[in-house]
């Protein structure tokens, strides 16, 4: 395993990170500690998570994710461990979650990380990432600005002045953006210029075979510039890449437990897209769970990919495709389907 740097910090962090938004829903107790487990020994140092976990958010199991990690932490080297976990923005209507916030100011800010240092009983974060952006822009399947309802419950400017707050106290050693856009994340970075306050260091956005809006809409040339790393999520499209779709459409996974809930991946050239790519491992004899995995770890501007797992079998399955090396031929023909088929899952 090799390991980067998060952004500017000092933080290294092994090239794949553990995703755990399905524990406590379709990941038992037993199942999350065995992947936890086996994450660790194969040089995994990188964990995710988020005070909204477990996916598909419900009342019933939010924050389920956080204490089902602390619990397993409490028996780890913390200091091995490099632990993200993100605060839920405004916009969503989850009232559940700490009385549905109508604002990310300093108090909302607090209320969540307290809350999520208690849950993963640690006394700091290595990163904490602001989940979507305190504003109407699109986001998780959306694709059209829509300046009529656009607004800005809080300045970004109060984000960084409570962050830098929380480093200072120690609760926080880095800061990272998530699902944000080319000018989300040039504002955080001349406020941070402006009044000397904290740089983010890392952006955590779906990329992956079927959504490369990160190279497409300017988001890769802002963070070449600014050194702020990729953690993509979702590269396996809520496991459409694995190809088990194909295979049997009824399946047992995420789009047929809950159907019609994962709209960015049910849009008009999706379908063709999967098959084009599934097509195209058949012929160099790899895997599409391969192929899709091993797409981003040949990506320079990633820092680290996030890899999830409903079981340890799967896990491990997943963890192996990171010995998978693709030709320039393979990813030639990979940029070809991308032509027909652009980002069909934004």
């Amino acid at each position: 395993m090799k390991y980067k740097n998060l952004g500017l910090s000092d933080i290294k962090v092994s090239e794949i990170c553990l995703g755990t938004m399905t524990f406590g829903e379709q990941t038992s107790v037993e199942d999350a500690n065995s992947q936890l487990d086996y994450a660790l020994a194969n040089g995994i140092n990188f964990l995710d998570t988020a005070e909204l976990y477990p996916i598909p958010p419900i009342a019933k199991t939010y924050t389920d994710t956080e204490t089902i990690i602390g619990n397993w932490l409490k028996n780890q080297n913390r200091d091995k461990v490099v632990i993200a976990t993100k605060v839920a923005g405004t916009g969503r209507d989850l009232v559940w979650i700490r009385g549905g916030p109508k604002s990310m100011n300093e108090a909302s800010i607090r209320e969540a990380i307290e809350g999520s240092l208690k849950r993963l009983h640690t006394d700091y974060l290595d990163l904490y990432q602001l989940h979507w952006p305190a504003r109407t822009v699109p986001k998780f399947g959306e694709w059209k600005f829509n300046d009529q309802e656009y607004g800005e419950s809080d300045t970004i400017l109060e984000q960084l002045q409570t962050l830098d707050k929380l480093i200072k106290e120690g609760k926080v050693r880095t800061i990272g953006l998530s699902n944000e856009s080319p000018y989300g994340v040039m504002e955080f970075v001349r406020y941070a210029r402006e009044n000397n306050l904290p740089k983010v260091v890392t952006i955590q956005n779906a990329y992956g075979l079927l959504n490369r809006c990160f190279e497409t809409g300017g988001l890769q040339e802002v963070c070449f510039h600014e050194n702020i790393g990729l953690l993509p999520y979702s590269v396996l499209a809520m496991g459409y890449l694995t190809g088990k779709y194909i295979d049997n459409p009824n399946a047992v996974g995420r789009f047929t437990l809950f159907p019609n809930v994962f709209n960015r991946y049910e849009k008009i050239n999706i379908q063709p897209a999967i098959k084009a790519y599934y097509d195209l491992a058949k012929k160099y004899n790899i895997s599409l769970n391969a192929l899709s995995h091993a797409f981003c770890f040949n990506q320079k501007f990633i820092t680290s990919t996030i890899i999830g797992a409903t079981n340890l079998d799967q896990l491990k399955e997943n963890i192996a495709t990171y010995n998978t090396q693709l030709s320039d031929e393979i990813l030639a023909e990979i940029d070809e389907i991308h032509q027909r088929y652009p980002d069909p899952a934004p």
